[in-house]
C-alpha cells in the first residue's frame, strides 16, 4: 500500500462528505421545524383571531314614518325599540326556541307592546342562542340572526315579528324552521325581500354567538329573564313593575 503523503485518503474523503451530508440534513430538519412552529403559531393566531372576531355589527334603520318607533343595538346586543324619552326600560332575555319564552310572549307580549306604543317604556329584546342542541339545524342561532336582519329594516314591525315567530315556534328536537320559512314569516308581517340574503347568509352568526356568551357572563342563568330599569323582576310582576318605574317610585 502506498504511503504517498500527497495522495488523499479515500476513507477520509468519504467521511468528510458524510459529515457535510449530516450537517446539511440537520440544517434542513431545523429549517423544517422552524417552519412548522411558525405555521402552527400563525394557525393558532388565526384561529384566535377568528374566535375573537364578532363579525359585522347589526344596524337599525331610521323610522319609516315621522314620529315612528326608533330602534338601536345596545352594548349587550339587545334590539331596543321605543321612544327615546321613555322613562322605563324593560330588557327581555329570550331564546326563540325556548318554550318558556313562548309562554311569556303569550302572557306578557301585549303588555310590552302597549308600554312601547304609549311611550311609557322602551323594550330591549335580548335574543340569544343557547338552544341549538334542541334542533338539528341550529334553529336557535338562525332565528336570532333573523331577529337582527328584520329589526335592521324596520324596528316598528319587530314586536309583531317576534309574536309571529313564537306562534310558529317549532317543537324541540326537530329540524326547526327553514330559512325560507323564516323569510316568509318576515314577509307576512311586512318586511321586504331585502332581509332574505341576511337570513340565508347568517350575516350576524358570530355576533349572535358573542352576545350570547356575554349575556351569560353577566349572570343570566335562564330564559326568559326580565329586567325593569336594570332590576330583575318576576314576569308575573312585570306590569306593576313598569307602572311603578314610570311613576318614579
Amino acid at each position: 500500500m502506498s504511503n504517498n503523503p500527497g495522495r488523499k485518503n479515500p476513507l477520509q474523503k468519504a467521511e468528510q462528505a458524510d459529515r457535510k451530508r449530516k450537517i446539511a440534513i440537520q440544517v434542513g430538519v431545523a429549517a423544517v421545524l422552524v417552519g412548522l412552529v411558525a405555521a402552527i403559531g400563525i394557525g393558532l393566531a388565526v384561529q384566535k383571531s377568528d374566535s375573537d372576531d364578532p363579525g359585522p355589527t347589526p344596524t337599525i334603520a331610521a323610522p319609516q314614518a315621522p314620529g315612528g318607533l326608533t330602534g338601536s343595538i345596545t352594548d349587550n346586543g339587545s334590539i331596543r325599540v321605543g321612544q327615546p324619552d321613555a322613562k322605563v326600560t324593560v330588557r327581555l332575555v329570550a331564546d326563540l326556541q325556548c318554550p318558556a319564552c313562548k309562554a311569556f310572549e303569550q302572557a306578557y307580549g301585549q303588555v310590552l307592546e302597549d308600554a312601547v306604543n304609549s311611550g311609557t317604556a322602551a323594550v330591549e329584546y335580548n335574543i340569544i342562542s343557547f338552544l341549538d342542541r334542541a334542533s338539528t339545524t341550529q334553529f336557535s342561532s338562525r332565528a336570532a340572526n333573523a331577529s337582527y336582519c328584520v329589526a335592521g329594516e324596520d324596528p316598528a314591525k319587530y314586536p309583531t315579528w317576534l309574536r309571529t315567530m313564537f306562534a310558529q315556534q317549532p317543537a324541540e328536537g326537530g329540524a326547526g324552521l327553514t330559512n325560507e320559512q323564516l323569510i316568509e314569516i318576515a314577509r307576512s308581517v311586512g318586511y321586504t325581500d331585502a332581509v332574505a340574503p341576511c337570513i340565508n347568509d347568517k350575516s350576524y352568526e358570530k355576533f349572535v354567538s358573542a352576545k350570547t356568551e356575554q349575556t351569560f357572563a353577566e349572570g343570566v342563568t335562564q330564559t326568559p329573564t326580565v329586567y325593569v330599569n336594570g332590576k330583575q323582576v318576576n314576569p308575573s310582576e312585570l306590569e306593576q313593575a313598569i307602572a311603578t318605574a314610570a311613576a318614579g317610585q
